[in-house]
């Protein structure tokens, strides 16, 4: 028998390979759920927390462009 790795199986090294890709497409997502739902409902806390998150997915593509080295500083 092969003994399963720490980590779990293969679709989640390959996730965490590219954690950071995921965690900015994630981000967007979620915001424009949460964007979408204020809209439906009307809630102020669900907008603020949609327009939170495009704030996190922003910083974090920045911060994906930096450390790839597609942005030149």
């Amino acid at each position: 028998m092969e003994k399963n790795s720490i980590l779990g199986s293969p679709w989640r090294v390959a996730l965490l390979r590219r954690l950071d890709t995921v965690l900015i497409v994630f981000e967007l997502v979620l915001s424009g759920v949460f964007l979408s739902l204020s809209y439906l409902t009307g809630s102020l806390y669900l907008k603020g927390i949609g327009i939170g998150l495009v704030i996190a997915w922003v910083t974090s593509a920045i911060a994906y462009f930096f450390k790839r080295k597609l942005v030149k500083p």
